[in-house]
């Protein structure tokens, strides 16, 4: 809570010099005295809303608050919203001040060698055409953004991706598997919006649905007024899960941790969900038999939780067995699964949420997220084994989604 708190403050320092420079930036585009003075006004209504916004979030941060709200989400977003803007336009604007500062530095030296003009020497005052270009950018992430707190983080996509396999045994030819990862259930504020979401994966028809991690935020109570909604998922073969980093955030150091645990364990039951700690389970069609592996975290970061273990996963499974895997940090199948000497023929992963920003279109994927991850999203492949990361169906830190809509990835197995 500390370190959240002195998170927000260091925010609060950085909004306020924004807010300033925002302000004076903007101001140069207006020259009567009459419209400075109507900005001036508009300029500080908003700036009131925005700190009474961080009021809230700071509110919200000291009570502890375990179910988000929608107004608590909306302030967060409207915070991000507006420093995003007025990063993007103050930053702009530096880069005018700075030739400003260039150009007057010039003309002082100039005047000291002897080369001073009639009028002597002037800081340049700002361009407004500039300044209005700048404002024009700026306009773009504030829109999006507003967009994303507001429609685009339930704008569900349902992504479908074919695979075929030479040793997929035919029974499982067409077998559907429905994945969905990072529910984050602690920064939902809709029920209606996730219910939706979970007829919609009803209505694909799945033979089996794969959940990959990261059900809560750090508190396993965040789930609790979801679990009935989830609990109408409905798939023919079964549905299955695994822990994500977030889902061991939460366990107390008291001493209850088994406690903890075996209630968390019984909220994944009570959905409906087969959790994979570390194990596999054996799916069987017309008397053919796949595996269904699953393992705890295992992610290369530092600060994530190392509690993957492949090879017990695995553990008794014949070297030609189909095996699918769900492992939620998808940096454990570059580092693990490719270099393990048991085939896994898919692994499905989320954890990155492509950052939640971003473009992913057809043939162009963009996000900050691959400065990070190496596979972010999307399909992958590596001597025939293949990983799917999912961009995740909730969302954490910022309240919505820009361009990385929510995903629901719909896996269909081909036998050739």
């Amino acid at each position: 809570m500390a370190a959240r708190l002195g998170m927000l403050g260091t925010f609060v320092v950085l909004f306020i010099i924004l807010e300033v420079y925002t302000y004076f930036g903007l101001k140069s585009i207006f020259k009567s005295d009459q419209s400075i003075k109507v900005f001036t006004l508009v300029y500080l209504l908003q700036s009131a809303f925005v700190l009474f916004a961080l009021y809230q979030v700071y509110s919200g941060l000291t009570q502890g608050e375990v179910f988000r709200s929608t107004k608590v989400n909306f302030m967060i977003g409207v915070v991000f919203t507006v420093f995003v803007t007025k990063f993007v336009f103050g930053g702009l604007m530096l880069l005018q001040d700075i030739g400003r500062l260039l150009t007057y530095i010039v003309q002082f030296f100039s005047d000291l060698i002897g080369q001073q003009s009639e009028d002597g020497v002037s800081y340049p005052s700002r361009r407004k055409v500039l300044g209005t270009i700048a404002a024009g950018i700026a306009s773009v992430p504030f829109f999006s953004m507003l967009y994303g707190i507001t429609k685009g983080k339930y704008n569900y996509q349902v992504k479908k991706v074919k695979l075929a396999f030479k040793d997929l045994p035919p029974a499982f030819d067409g077998f559907k598997i429905v994945q969905i990862s990072d529910i984050h259930a602690g920064s939902l504020d809709s029920q209606k919006e996730v219910e939706d979401a979970v007829m919609l994966i009803n209505g694909l028809d799945p033979d089996a649905i794969c959940f990959t991690g990261d059900l809560v935020n750090e508190m396993k109570d965040e789930i609790n007024p979801f679990i009935d909604i989830f609990a109408k998922l409905k798939a023919k073969n079964g549905k299955y899960a695994v822990l994500g980093n977030h889902d061991y955030y939460g366990v107390p150091r008291d001493g209850s941790q088994d406690a903890y645990w075996d209630d968390f364990y019984a909220k994944f039951k009570t959905m409906g969900f087969d959790l994979l700690n570390n194990e596999h389970r054996t799916l069987s069609k017309d008397g053919a038999e796949i595996t269904l592996a699953g393992v705890e975290n295992w992610g290369a970061g530092r600060w994530f939780p190392k509690k993957g273990d492949l090879s017990k996963a695995v553990e008794g499974l014949a070297e030609e067995a189909f095996t699918v895997l769900m492992s939620h940090d998808p940096t454990h199948w570059e580092e693990h699964v490719t270099k393990h000497q048991k085939k896994i023929h898919l692994t499905m992963s989320g954890h990155t949420h492509g950052m939640q920003f971003g473009l992913n279109l057809p043939g162009f994927k963009w996000s900050p997220a691959q400065y990070r991850y190496k596979h972010w999203i999307g399909l992958h492949e590596n001597s025939g084994e293949y990983l799917y990361v999912n961009p995740g169906f909730g969302f954490l830190g910022f309240p919505g989604r820009v361009g990385i809509w929510p995903e629901i990835t719909e896996i269909t197995l081909k036998s050739v």
